[in-house]
């Protein structure tokens, strides 16, 4: 493996073997990486379940409002009345009891039961305990378990999985195409996890507050864990992908398909897009998509930014191209 991962250059000629040994090495090396993570991820399975189920807990102070007539809501009024009732008995009968004639015994029995009232209001939770979701399968909690270590897993494991396909890459590039492709490799992992975590502080805490306690007057509002993790983490991966606007766009000016002058003329149209984008990810509610339109916008922009360099720089080299040939004749008639 260390012969085959040594230093490559652009000029060194190697075989076909040579380049399979170099795959499967770093295909090992990936390999490793993940399943270490994954074993990292499993071992930890409780904090990050945790993580994702913030949102949903987040949104339990909402559905417990009264003016919302939620089901949870009117579980939580109802609660609250038993728990009044109990203190209310439990002042009443030791009122009783204090006023009273009673006998010793009966006044020990007065006492313990005054104690049981005052024990079960004290054992009724002060609010509803926060949201979680449900499994119906026997084998749902471990294989919910697996899948939610296996995606975060590939996510920590992102870095090292893209550097492995960079450097296999690498040396078929020269070096000019090197020091453009580095900036643009770099960029794809910084923006993948930029737009995962917009997408968990901001997109999906609204989306699921909205959607959870949406007309929920007239349901039983349930949510089975397979499906909701299911929701948070394409999610997530949506608009880590989405966030990968710029390195598309760069891309595609390098072979001259989009230049930074047709995106500055055709915003209107990138506006329409963009907002049909938002639109169909996770989130459906108008504040949602209006929040993931916002990122969007502002990497459009970026984008525009980048390839008027690409663009100038381009143009740059084409003159310094066309003016060598030029200096050459002058040379050659001297």
């Amino acid at each position: 493996m260390a012969t085959a991962l040594k230093p490559i250059g652009h000029e060194d000629r190697l075989t076909i073997v040579d380049h399979l040994d170099e795959l499967r090495s770093r295909l090992i090396i990936a390999a490793i990486t993940l399943a270490v993570a994954f074993a990292v991820c499993f071992w930890q399975n409780g904090t990050l379940i945790t993580v994702l189920n913030k949102p949903l807990a987040d949104s339990t102070q909402q559905s417990q409002n009264e003016s919302s007539g939620g089901r949870l809501s009117q579980v939580s009024a109802a609660q609250k009345e038993v728990q009044q009732g109990f203190e209310a008995s439990a002042r009443l009968f030791r009122l009783l009891s204090a006023s009273a004639d009673l006998t010793p015994a009966e006044a020990r029995a007065a006492e313990a039961a005054i104690r049981r009232v005052e024990g079960a209001a004290d054992a009724l939770p002060r609010t509803i305990p926060k949201r979680k979701p449900i499994t119906t399968g026997v084998g749902e909690p471990f294989t919910v378990t697996l899948t939610i270590a296996a995606y975060f897993a590939l996510l920590f494991s992102l870095p090292v999985l893209l550097y492995q396909a960079y450097a296999f890459v690498l040396p078929a590039f020269s070096p000019r195409e090197r020091r453009v492709a580095l900036p643009t490799m770099l960029m794809v992992p910084l923006l993948f996890l930029g737009g995962v975590a917009f997408g968990y502080w901001l997109v999906l805490p609204p989306a699921i507050s909205f959607l959870q306690n949406f007309n929920d007057q007239n349901f039983d509002v349930l949510l089975q864990a397979k499906d909701y993790y299911r929701f948070e983490l394409l999610g997530m991966l949506s608009t880590g992908l989405v966030f990968q606007l710029p390195v598309g766009l760069l891309a595609l000016n390098a072979v001259g398909i989009v230049t930074a002058r047709q995106l500055r003329a055709s915003w209107r149209y990138a506006i329409v897009a963009i907002a049909v984008v938002a639109a169909i990810l996770p989130g459906v509610d108008p504040v949602t998509t209006m929040i993931l339109m916002v990122p969007l916008l502002l990497l459009y922009l970026l984008s525009i930014l980048l390839l008027t360099i690409a663009d100038r720089r381009r143009g740059d080299r084409g003159e310094l191209a066309a003016i060598a040939p030029h200096d050459g004749d002058e040379t050659e008639e001297s």
